[in-house]
């Protein structure tokens, strides 16, 4: 999917990437150890230990889906509208008109603060609109948040 000719396409931070890593490992680390415990207590610990093992390969194998999935992200900004892309099998490409933008979220939950990361969330009228751009610098967000409520409401004195 092309921006455009006046935009460049942006990415979330390498630090998203990091934390939904960390997040699948611990996942992974905690169903294994669950499997473990539940095997050995209500069957064998040779039935845990194989649970265990396999939900320590489905998490592997899990991993590249996440590199891929992240690396889907992006977004760019063009002289009248930003557009935000997302989606491996579904890939989905939203466009917002910088006009019709009625507000914007930052948001961070416990893991973005701890990684010093964002998402960036663009509500419109339409209730189906999606447009979040998740796991910015917290500086890149609050620039990105600033620069698209000065552009929605130059766009919206126009009307």
């Amino acid at each position: 999917m092309d921006g455009g000719s006046d935009g460049t396409w942006l990415q979330p931070s390498p630090d998203l990437l990091r934390m939904r890593l960390i997040e699948l490992v611990a996942g992974t680390a905690v169903a294994a150890i669950l499997a473990v415990v539940l095997g050995a207590l209500f069957a064998s610990a040779t039935i845990g230990a194989i649970a265990a093992g396999g939900v320590a390969v489905a998490g592997i194998a899990a991993a590249p889906f996440i590199v891929r999935r992240v690396r889907s992200w992006g977004y760019c900004e063009r002289k009248d509208d930003l557009l935000v892309r997302r989606g491996l099998l579904i890939a989905r490409l939203t466009v917002v008109p910088y006009g019709r933008m009625q507000f914007i979220d930052v948001e961070a939950g416990p893991a973005e603060r701890l990684f010093g990361l964002a998402t960036v969330h663009l509500h419109t009228a339409a209730a189906a609109s999606d447009a979040r751009i998740p796991g910015l610098d917290t500086a890149e967000a609050a620039r990105l948040r600033d620069r698209l409520a000065t552009l929605g409401e130059s766009r919206l004195a126009g009307l």
